[in-house]
Order: structure tokens, then C-alpha cells, then sequence
């Protein structure tokens, strides 16, 4: 019974941090019509006000990782929180555009310990057997903040500035640091056997192993190949839509959570499918893959976006494929664990985040290249092969996912 308590206040727990971590970094994007009129902000800046964002993240994600490998999610999780929530507060601050570049900065800083410490916390503090719905559960936080995010914000700047929006926002991260010590330190006190404690933190010898060893350079590969695409939805959907299809704005606005929702669905889902198949076989590896490879095959339709006519049709296609990638990268993530385990999960896990946001760093300005001259069908059909190539690596190339014998 207390190991199922564990296993609900951890999950539920990391569900709010990384609906957090996305709320927080869409404060900005959906207050800056108001902000631009009281500071005068250009288009210009705005876009170097979110590189800020994107560089010390990319950073972030790798000695994030590292760090919380050494000193364990419990704290880790905290200061990763308690840092990006003061980082939020303190937009509220800004006069002019390089204040909000230091601050969005600072709020990279402190996010990108969020993925990895949740990965860490689930193997620290779930039994092994439910590893992957935690994971569901935990990364499905962040569809869960995309989903609520933009009317969440509306609501409040109806009836507020946006200086006190970012101080409400800050305020909660930092009630749900309070929160996240206080739980821990009661199992921690009355459950000390449920936490695997790290007793090998990673060195720097073993973090440049890592640059030697096939199964992370594999994980850090198919990161860097994916990530362009998700990213590819996130900022061209809406601009597509409205130039190919002819929808408003407002109707845009009206119907985007719909694929965010399924995204928040199959994090949680292809958690609870990974878990079912590994508890009825025994078979680690077979469950991750079983999994992953019905989520590639559901990527296949977007090759069909560049010729379908109607526009519900195209939601319903991309609504299929951000389902299909809850599924990919909820058993993407359980298996960087299954494979190294609790000493270097959260070092790996954050290496292939650097990759992923390096390249989409990199490729997405090309994006507006190739969509200007070729228009978007060479991006569907990348978007529509490249999760079957990931997973055909995934397969032949990984050396093993070993649980309790499981392979």
C-alpha cells in the first residue's frame, strides 16, 4: 500500500513539474502583444529574447543531467524548480528587451534539469515494474501545461497585467518546491527502502565514456534526428493552416489543444501499454520496442498531409502523430533507464536533449528555406519516414534493455 502511495505522489508530483516548466515558458509567448505595447519591444528582439531561452537550455540539459545524477532528484528536481520559478518571477521586472533575454537566460537554466531530474525520480522512487507509466505520467505534464497554458493566461490578463502574471506564475513553482521537500522527506524517513539510492554518483571519466559507448551515442542520434520535427509542428502548424487551408486565427487558437491533448493521452498511455506487455512476458526489451514500433507506424499518415484537402482531416492526422510521439518518447526516456540504469540515466537523458535542441536550433531556420522554395512537402515527408528510420536504429543497433533479466 505505501509503495503504491510512492508511486502516486511521485508521478502527480512530476506531472506538475513539467506542466509547469511549459506553462512558464508560454507566459511569454502569450503576453507579449501587451508587453510589446508597454516596452515597445520589436520583432527582432523578441526572437533573440527566446535564442536566450534556447541556448543556456541546450546547455542545461546535459550539466542539469549531470548534476542530478551526483546529487540525486529529491534535491535536484528542487533547486531545477525553485531556480526557472524565481527566473519567471523576475520577468515581472523587465523595462526593456535585455531584461527579458537575461531572464529567459536564467529560465533555461534552471529547465533544463526538468526532464532529466523526473527520469531520475522515477527510478529512484518507483518500483521498476511501473517505470514507464510513471514516465507517462511525468512527461505528460508538459502536454498537460500546453494544453491549459494559453486560456489559463488570457483568463488572468483579463483581470491582471502581465508583470503579476509572471509573479503568479513563479509563485507556484516555488509553493510546489515546498511541497515536493516535504513529501520526500516523509518517505524518505518512513520508506527508506522504497528509494534506490545512487551510491556511484557519475564522474568525469565515466560522463566521457559516454562519448565511447554505442547505446548513448544511438539515444543522442535519434534525439538529434526527431526533435526537428516536433518543433516543426509546434511553430509551422498554426502558419500552415492558415496559408494552405484558409483557417483564422481564432479558429486556429480554437482547436491546436486538440493535439496536445492526445499528446498528454499517449504519454501516460504507451507508459501503462510498455508496463502490460513487460509484466505479461518478462521481456524488457520487447515491451519498449512493441511500443515504439507502433508508434512509428502511426507517424506514416503525415505523409498524406501535403495532398489532403480538408483541413479537419490534417488536425486529425497531426493530432495521430503528437499521440504517436507521446507513445515514442515516454518508452524513449524508460529505456535510456533501462539501459543505464540509476548512475548515468539522467546524464544521458540530458546529452540527448542537447543534441535534440542543437538541432532544432540549427535546422529550424532551414525550415522557412525549404518551405519559401520546395513548400512544405519535403518537411511532411521527412516528418512522416524519419520515426520508422529511428526506430529501425532503435532496433538492430541497440545493444540491450535489461530489467529483472529482461532483454
Amino acid at each position: 500500500m505505501r509503495k503504491r502511495r510512492i508511486f502516486w505522489i511521485v508521478s502527480l508530483m512530476l506531472l506538475l513539474a513539467t506542466a509547469l516548466s511549459f506553462m512558464d515558458r508560454q507566459v511569454l509567448s502569450i503576453s507579449i502583444i501587451r508587453i510589446k505595447d508597454d516596452l515597445h519591444i520589436t520583432d527582432t528582439e523578441y526572437g533573440f529574447i527566446n535564442s536566450g531561452f534556447l541556448i543556456s537550455y541546450a546547455v542545461m540539459f546535459t550539466l542539469g543531467g549531470m548534476l542530478i545524477d551526483k546529487y540525486g532528484s529529491r534535491l535536484g528536481l528542487a533547486f531545477s524548480v525553485g531556480f526557472w520559478s524565481l527566473a519567471t518571477a523576475l520577468h515581472a521586472l523587465s523595462m526593456n528587451a535585455f531584461h527579458f533575454g537575461l531572464f529567459r537566460f536564467l529560465l533555461g537554466v534552471g529547465e533544463g534539469g526538468c526532464f532529466p531530474g523526473a527520469i531520475k525520480a522515477v527510478i529512484e522512487w518507483v518500483p521498476k515494474q511501473k517505470h514507464a507509466i510513471a514516465n507517462g505520467i511525468a512527461i505528460g505534464g508538459s502536454a498537460i501545461g500546453a494544453v491549459v497554458a494559453v486560456p489559463l493566461c488570457a483568463f488572468t490578463l483579463n483581470y491582471t497585467n502581465w508583470r503579476v502574471l509572471f509573479l503568479i506564475s513563479g509563485v507556484l513553482g516555488l509553493i510546489w518546491v515546498l511541497c515536493w521537500l516535504r513529501m520526500t522527506n516523509k518517505y524518505v524517513k518512513e520508506q527508506n527502502q522504497i528509494v534506490n539510492k545512487v551510491s556511484h554518483p557519475l564522474k568525469m571519466s565515466d560522463f566521457v565514456a559516454l562519448f565511447r559507448n554505442r547505446d548513448a551515442l544511438l539515444f543522442i542520434l535519434i534525439r538529434f534526428l526527431l526533435d526537428p520535427i516536433f518543433y516543426f509542428y509546434m511553430f509551422w502548424i498554426p502558419k500552415y493552416l492558415n496559408e494552405s487551408k484558409g483557417l483564422s486565427l481564432d479558429l486556429i487558437g480554437n482547436i491546436l489543444w486538440i493535439p496536445f491533448l492526445a499528446l498528454g493521452i499517449a504519454n501516460v498511455m504507451g507508459g501503462w501499454l510498455s508496463d502490460k506487455i513487460q509484466q505479461k512476458t518478462g521481456n524488457t526489451g520487447r515491451a519498449r520496442k512493441i511500443s515504439m514500433g507502433l508508434a512509428a507506424a502511426l507517424t506514416l499518415p503525415v505523409l498524406s498531409v501535403g495532398i489532403l484537402e480538408s483541413s479537419m482531416l490534417v488536425i486529425f492526422v497531426m493530432s495521430l502523430a503528437f499521440f504517436a510521439h507521446g507513445i515514442w518518447i515516454t518508452n524513449y526516456i524508460t529505456s535510456i533507464g533501462d539501459v543505464f540504469g540509476a548512475s548515468k540515466s539522467s546524464t544521458v537523458v540530458g546529452l540527448s536533449g542537447t543534441a535534440g535542441a542543437i538541432s532544432s536550433f540549427v535546422i529550424n531556420p532551414l525550415m522557412g528555406v525549404v518551405i519559401a522554395n520546395y513548400t512544405y512537402t519535403p518537411l511532411w515527408v521527412y516528418s512522416g519516414v524519419m520515426y520508422p528510420v529511428a526506430f529501425l536504429i532503435f532496433l538492430f543497433f541497440l545493444h540491450g534493455i535489461r530489467i529483472n533479466g529482461g532483454k
